[in-house]
């Protein structure tokens, strides 16, 4: 897989019916290949765009969304029990997790804040900014992604996936292989979390008498 713009966020929003994916993965499954193209093209983006977010770091992001397809590629009882993204997202999500099991001490020295700035300058915009408000956005977007990937490893999936790719609870469970109570629980302390690494940017938690 060629390089993307990782720093972007490609989440599923072409308007297909996950009905209409999971037709495409049971006529894989009887023989037409050109059906799984048409899952690669449409799912390839957001995959590496969430496992990049997880392991931060290009490479490993594409050659783990190449073992995600292949997965998919050997799969020979896939069951439409789930959404097809879930199911798919469950795949990718475990690897990168997995990885960040194995990598510990290498994933430690990935910071969201050492971004290029050509990565940077992918991130989406209403407007384009004045230098001065650019330099501020930049400075809390990196501060935000630093934030996120100092959280614990699990909890940095349930931010990704409930953040950027719009997954529900019951998606989200499904995919770390919990309760919803856990990941409500999961999310709650995430943000939580959050909330506290970042108050320095918020102007009223700093006002006297917040």
């Amino acid at each position: 897989m060629s390089a993307l713009a990782v720093g972007h966020v490609y989440p599923v929003t072409s308007g297909l019916t996950w009905e209409q994916d999971i037709a495409w993965m049971l006529a894989f499954q009887a023989g037409d290949r050109v059906c799984f193209g048409r899952i690669v093209e449409e799912y390839r983006r957001p995959v590496i765009s969430h496992v990049y977010r997880l392991v931060r770091d290009v490479s490993i992001a594409e050659e783990l969304s190449q073992e995600v397809f292949l997965r998919v590629y050997r799969t020979r009882d896939y069951q439409p029990t789930a959404k097809f993204r879930t199911w798919l997202f469950r795949i990718a999500t475990n690897l990168a997790l997995n990885w960040l099991r194995d990598h510990r001490h290498e994933a430690c020295h990935q910071r969201l804040d050492h971004l290029s700035a050509q990565a940077r300058l992918r991130e989406p915009q209403a407007r384009m900014p004045n230098m001065e408000e650019f330099l501020v956005r930049d400075a809390r977007l990196a501060e935000v992604r630093a934030a996120i990937q100092e959280l614990p490893a699990n909890h940095r999936a349930a931010v990704l996936m409930h953040k950027y790719q719009e997954l529900d609870y019951n998606e989200m469970a499904r995919v770390l292989n919990c309760s919803v109570p856990a990941i409500k629980s999961l999310l709650f302390r995430a943000y939580e979390n959050l909330r506290k690494s970042l108050a320095h940017l918020d102007p009223l938690a700093q006002a006297p008498g917040a």
